[in-house]
């Protein structure tokens, strides 16, 4: 159990760590992060919304009370990457690695979740 533990935090903070830098992006270099929006053919407006939205996500799978929003925080986490995924190979700019990368991250953080939760449980 205590490996499962270490693979959960080493994931989740990965996991957190490229979601967190992506949210500092869209605040503090708006205009890289304009440019790459209009680029993969997003609207603009999305920016700091989406921003807010990731936080808000990274602190929801840190809490360990509420299993239900943290369900709903990677299942949207799981979707803003897909799109991404789907943006950058759409367009061909050799960046959906990136997206595919934190994915793994992801779905890594959500299974030793589960182990853990599992484990608790009985």
């Amino acid at each position: 159990m205590k490996t499962i533990k270490i693979l959960y935090w080493i994931s989740i903070s990965l996991f957190g760590l490229s979601i967190l830098s992506g949210a500092g992006l869209y605040f503090f270099n708006y205009q890289h992060a304009f440019q790459e929006f209009s680029g993969l053919g997003f609207p603009t407006w999305l920016i700091y919304p989406l921003a807010v939205a990731k936080i808000l996500g990274i602190l929801l799978l840190f809490q360990r009370k509420n299993n239900t929003l943290k369900e709903w925080a990677f299942a949207g986490f799981f979707f803003n990457l897909l799109l991404a995924f789907g943006a950058h190979l759409m367009i061909n700019d050799g960046e959906a690695f990136g997206p595919v990368l934190v994915m793994l991250f992801m779905f890594a953080s959500y299974y030793f979740d589960k182990r853990i939760n599992n484990a608790q449980e009985h």
